[in-house]
């Protein structure tokens, strides 16, 4: 009987523990979370869940880790929110992907993305067509943020008394330079055309394309590498 008051007695601690520490640190969306934030919520389950059913661990011992943990949370999180320097080396800073149109491929490579996880993060924007960004900045916490061109903001068909048209998803053609196969194939098309189209655009090397596209309205969109020669500018 005695053990089983003990678990619950530590039970109850843990949650108003937990509850205490999340109302002192400040509340945030799953998707808001700080790589610290989750270090501390991994750190925080390995205690509570450690220290519950251990006989040998006694109610003091888990008020002494859990308050020990939240002086060390608390101490941190004012560290990070007064000090600039240490908060960019540690949580690192928002970095550009998409500039003016054309897309970094080294920002991309340095934070380990690829172009269809990029892709994906734009459609969860409702954004799906590269084409449409003009900046997208690549958040500390792993979100997305992006700025469209002013010729493709938001506007509503009903607005302009257009009939509703159909749609349909655009088809990649190169990623990084390279051909894809399976999105030329997707619109009955070859690499000879795609070279041809590119020429008429501007592109007389294929690798000079970071990523392109064949949109919703049946056209080819190009998006150039950006080149580190721009970053001087």
């Amino acid at each position: 009987m005695a053990d089983y008051l003990s678990i619950l007695i530590k039970l109850f601690i843990a949650f108003a523990g937990l509850w205490c520490l999340t109302r002192l640190l400040g509340k945030r969306e799953i998707s808001q979370l700080s790589p610290f934030d989750f270090i501390s919520s991994l750190i925080l389950s390995e205690l509570v869940g450690n220290t519950i059913y251990d006989g040998q661990v006694s109610i003091w011992m888990l008020i002494t880790a859990m308050a020990f943990w939240a002086g060390l949370s608390y101490l941190f999180e004012k560290i990070m929110e007064f000090s600039k320097p240490i908060r960019r080396k540690l949580e690192g800073k928002p970095e550009l992907l998409i500039i003016h149109g054309e897309i970094d491929t080294d920002a991309l490579r340095r934070n380990s993305i690829a172009f269809d996880e990029l892709r994906m993060m734009l459609r969860q924007r409702d954004v799906f067509s590269i084409s449409e960004v003009a900046y997208a900045v690549y958040e500390t916490n792993g979100a997305l943020s992006i700025l469209k061109k002013p010729a493709y903001e938001t506007v509503q068909r009903s607005d302009l008394d257009l009939d509703p048209s159909p749609v349909h998803l655009p088809s990649s053609l190169i990623e990084d330079g390279v051909p894809q196969p399976e999105g030329l194939a997707a619109i009955n098309r070859d690499e000879p055309w795609l070279r041809q189209e590119l020429e008429a655009l501007g592109y007389s090397d294929i690798r000079s394309v970071a990523f392109a596209e064949w949109t919703t309205e049946g056209v080819l969109r190009a998006a150039p590498r950006f080149v580190k020669e721009h970053k001087k500018k």
